[in-house]
């Protein structure tokens, strides 16, 4: 294996545009662009561009300052030679013009502070809401998102996941196609308009997490190339060349990801990061770049004085990342386990095609709220053995969920799960999710039941690479019988994933915004809730009538969830101690005996003609045809347990009890 060395005079850090004398409106610009001979700065002046030649700073490296012309000067870097030309900085922090135009120098002292107080989240007690910024608001802009902080703090999410927003090609994107690692996307707002997002968060009590890409580069706008080696050949990714973190040159991609790391932490005050597909972060070096990721924020962590925490997304179940350095781990503190979402969401739809076909059994739901439910086991989706045993792992390393951007992102209509069961159901999945001895996390309208679907949605510039993504949506479908996928090039497909404002919810979608909240309230204050402790945490499942048994046990008090995921109703004895809360009380729209005429009329009912349309392209999801109320809303209701012996009673499909044997 070649050395990653990269000779340098000074710390890259000091590449793109650095402010040297805000009074003297003096600025400088080094750029590291690997075997170019020349190189000029071009500056955007008044609508023609000024060439200043470049001077040679050690190898490779090129440097300009300049002086009196202004703090936010738009600027190229022109490389002459073969396949050169003019192009946006490598390390640029703002492109209003795109990913194609000129860069923008920012100012970055010139915002004010006021989160100085702030230490940053308890990561044990974080309930996580996830958002696409350009989607969250009818302005998709960040003062948007600072608008319904409100509505959030009301919720009880004390953490945000922003998802990527480096400039990307368009006017809206997902976020990875991103082609540079420290600009803010134009689209959403300024810098300063990001800072003043994070610092009201911040003011608020809430933590903001920024989801980043250090696996690939987008197509569209990708210059990175022209610099130097960047990029490797040695492997592949399924969505472009595979970043160079072990090949020869391989010190300038390293460097670029750690010095990405402290911008977002150091400039814009983020509580961490979420790394996209780490499975597609290909390194055999040592350290592996993740662990020095890890290792940058332990020390970012120490300087700073406040909480900052990396969570890793991977399909490879491998518990290297969340164990501990010292333990042979990379040292992430978390990381996504979509074995919990695919379990729970294979119980509820019936669905079994694609990688689903790995899943389905209700059982399962027993390993997984202890372990990966793949530990080694043979998947026939992969068609490989999968995963390692994580079961002496903590369970605050694991982030949980049963709806994110990819489940429901990457369905061909984007169908949220408020499109495929019926609305007990829906009540009973973040029931799972709440008693869950991991970190919860939300997508975006799922706390009141968005029917809007969340599509994939971009809008590339290029013709050839509009017909690629839309006939490469289609053929990545192919495994899961999904047919008349919508073109994620059409302006629809983006304007149809917006959230419906509250003001348009109908009754049953304040209902469950009323059942999230206090669900939310309950694992917040709860003793034994509220803590990720999978020692103490029991499941048990009789997949004949599918009913879920979650026992929680702390010092002094024991916790039993039950929750009916079947089609009929089930027969329990009454668990030790009192209900403390069923989901089938009146003001969360249920069908028990306090519920009021018409209280699922307006909710339920509504959605049946909908739904049986979209339970038509999943085979075996029919659970709320057959579960959910009649149309002429006559279900028995469900009597309160007497206040002692050993009282039966039916739990009704779908409906979901929590019982704490500390208020007997």
């Amino acid at each position: 294996m070649k050395p990653c060395h990269l000779v340098i005079l000074f710390s890259m850090e000091t590449l793109g545009a650095s402010i040297l004398d805000r009074e003297k409106s003096r600025v400088e610009f080094c750029v590291y662009a690997a075997g170019r001979q020349e190189v000029s700065l071009l500056l955007n002046s008044g609508g023609f561009a000024e060439e200043i030649s470049m001077s040679p700073l050690g190898k490779d490296i090129y440097r300009a300052t300049v002086e009196g012309r202004g703090l936010e000067l738009l600027y190229k870097f022109f490389l002459k030679g073969k396949e050169g030309g003019a192009f946006p900085d490598p390390y640029s922090h703002y492109q209003p013009g795109g990913v194609h135009g000129f860069s923008q120098v920012v100012d970055h002292d010139a915002y004010r502070w006021n989160d100085q107080e702030w230490r940053g989240i308890e990561w044990e007690k974080a309930v996580i809401y996830e958002l696409h910024p350009g989607t969250f608001t009818p302005e998709g802009t960040f003062a948007g998102i600072a608008e319904k902080l409100d509505y959030l703090m009301e919720l009880g999410i004390n953490t945000l996941e922003l998802m990527p927003l480096t400039q990307t090609p368009g006017r809206w994107n997902w976020g990875y196609d991103g082609v540079n690692l420290f600009s803010v996307n134009h689209n959403y707002g300024h810098p300063d308009d990001l800072k003043y997002l994070i610092d009201c968060c911040h003011r608020r009590g809430l933590a903001v997490i920024l989801d980043i890409v250090y696996n690939h580069f987008g197509p569209e706008g990708n210059y990175l190339g022209k610099f130097g080696p960047y990029f490797t050949g040695k492997y592949e990714t399924p969505w472009g060349a595979a970043v160079n973190f072990d090949d020869e040159g391989c010190a300038a991609a390293r460097r670029m990801v750690l010095d990405s790391v402290r911008h977002w932490i150091e400039r814009y005050h983020f509580d961490g990061l979420r790394l996209d597909a780490v499975h597609a972060i290909h390194d055999r070096s040592r350290p592996h770049i993740l662990e020095e990721i890890a290792a940058a924020a332990r020390e970012l962590e120490k300087r700073l004085g406040r909480r900052i925490v990396i969570i890793a997304e991977t399909d490879a179940n491998d518990v290297r990342l969340i164990k501990r350095a010292g333990e042979g781990g990379y040292g992430i503190d978390a990381q996504w386990m979509d074995d919990f979402h695919h379990t729970v969401h294979t119980a509820l739809t019936g669905e079994d095609k694609g990688y689903y076909r790995d899943y389905g059994r209700i059982e399962d739901l027993e390993k997984v709220y202890q372990n990966f439910l793949y530990t080694g086991e043979y998947s026939h989706f992969w068609k490989k053995n999968r995963g390692s045993d994580a079961a002496a792992v903590p369970g605050s390393r694991f982030v949980v969920a049963i709806q994110t951007h990819d489940q429901v992102g990457n369905r061909a209509r984007g169908e949220r799960l408020s499109q495929l069961v019926d609305f007990p159901y829906l009540k009973a999945a973040a029931g799972l999710l709440f008693t869950a001895p991991y970190i919860p996390m939300l997508f975006m309208g799922e706390e009141y039941a968005e029917e809007n679907p969340f599509l994939f949605f971009t809008d590339y510039q290029d013709p050839a690479l509009k017909k690629a993504v839309a006939e490469g949506r289609r053929e990545e479908f192919a495994s899961f019988g999904w047919r008349d996928i919508p073109n994620p090039e059409e302006k629809a497909s983006y304007l149809n994933s917006r959230l419906t404002p509250r003001e348009k919810w109908r009754r049953h979608q304040a209902q469950m915004f009323n059942y999230y909240r206090d669900l939310i309230t309950l694992r917040r204050e709860h003793p034994v809730l509220k803590a990720p402790d999978k020692a103490g945490t029991a499941v048990k499942v009789d997949p004949a009538s599918r009913l879920v048994r979650i026992t929680r046990r702390g010092r002094e008090r024991t916790v039993t969830a039950l929750a009916n995921l079947g089609r009929q109703p089930v027969t329990i004895s009454r668990p030790p101690g009192k209900e403390i809360f069923n989901s089938e009380e009146a003001r969360y729209g249920g069908r028990g005996k306090e519920a009021g005429e018409g209280s699922i009329a307006e909710g339920i009912n509504e959605q049946l003609t909908a739904k049986a349309k979209s339970a038509a392209s999943c085979r075996d999801s029919l659970l709320f045809l057959n579960a959910g109320p009649e149309k002429n809303n006559k279900i028995p209701p469900s009597p309160p347990f007497s206040k002692g012996g050993e009282f039966e009673r039916d739990l009704l499909p779908g409906q979901f009890v929590i019982f704490d044997s500390y208020s007997r």
